[in-house]
């Protein structure tokens, strides 16, 4: 068994430096769920061909600082492929831009997120549904997560099923049927990495009117949050 991690960007160049990039992290969280199991990892900008559908159990969209709405080449190609896998039933998770990729490629719609720039170690409120998704075992009715985004899924796809909000968020979860789960918080950034962005990005908060020592100041892990990445894993990609 593998899953396919789809690279479609590149982590913030200060943090990538002392850390890495987005595949071993999303490993590191995940390994708890999926074991010693295949890993595999693909980078979506390039031209080299996708995976097939069946090429891989699940696949996993990474975050990227690219937009959804810039329509380039390569997130075209991706959009389409997305709508195959969506096709063939084959489990997959989207995290942050992958989220957004996931709801426009599904019939959607991404825009600049009118409510602004979320940043930070934030509180997710799951929204009531029943049965309760399977990303959301083990995690309360409200929990911590770690966002870096300024775009948003302004319109969710038809016939998709919201699953949690934030205050600057109304989408911040979403599912279409069983096996497609997205996610617009990062569960794969700890504490460190999140203090990391939040400098990377201290500038352009206070451009824009925030507090980037407070947020930094708040910043942490955000166990729960990582719990739903291990969720997928479990419970939809294992079960």
């Amino acid at each position: 068994m593998r899953i396919i991690v789809l690279r479609a960007g590149d982590v913030a160049g200060p943090v990538a430096a002392r850390r890495g990039q987005y595949f071993s992290w999303i490993v590191r969280e995940a390994a708890p769920a999926w074991g010693d199991r295949e890993w595999a990892e693909h980078d979506v900008r390039t031209d080299a061909p996708l995976p097939g559908p069946r090429d891989a159990h699940a696949f996993i969209i990474t975050g990227s600082s690219s937009s959804v709405t810039e329509r380039a080449p390569w997130m075209l190609r991706i959009e389409a492929w997305i709508r195959s896998v969506a096709e063939r039933g084959t489990p997959l998770f989207g995290i942050c831009f992958g989220h957004q990729l996931v709801g426009q490629a599904l019939g959607g719609r991404v825009a600049k997120n009118p409510r602004g720039r979320e940043i930070g170690t934030r509180e997710v409120r799951v929204v009531p549904h029943a049965p309760r998704d399977p990303i959301l075992d083990g995690v309360g009715d409200r929990f911590f997560a770690n966002h870096t985004h300024v775009d948003s899924v302004v319109e969710l796809p038809s016939g998709a099923r919201l699953l949690a909000e934030t205050d600057l968020e109304p989408h911040a979860a979403f599912s279409v049927g069983d096996a497609i789960k997205c996610v617009q918080f990062h569960p794969e950034i700890d504490g460190d990495a999140m203090r990391g962005y939040v400098e990377a990005r201290a500038h352009l908060i206070e451009a824009e009117g925030g507090d980037a020592k407070a947020i930094l100041a708040s910043a942490a892990d955000a166990p729960d949050g990582a719990a739903t990445l291990r969720g997928f894993v479990r419970k939809v990609v294992l079960a």
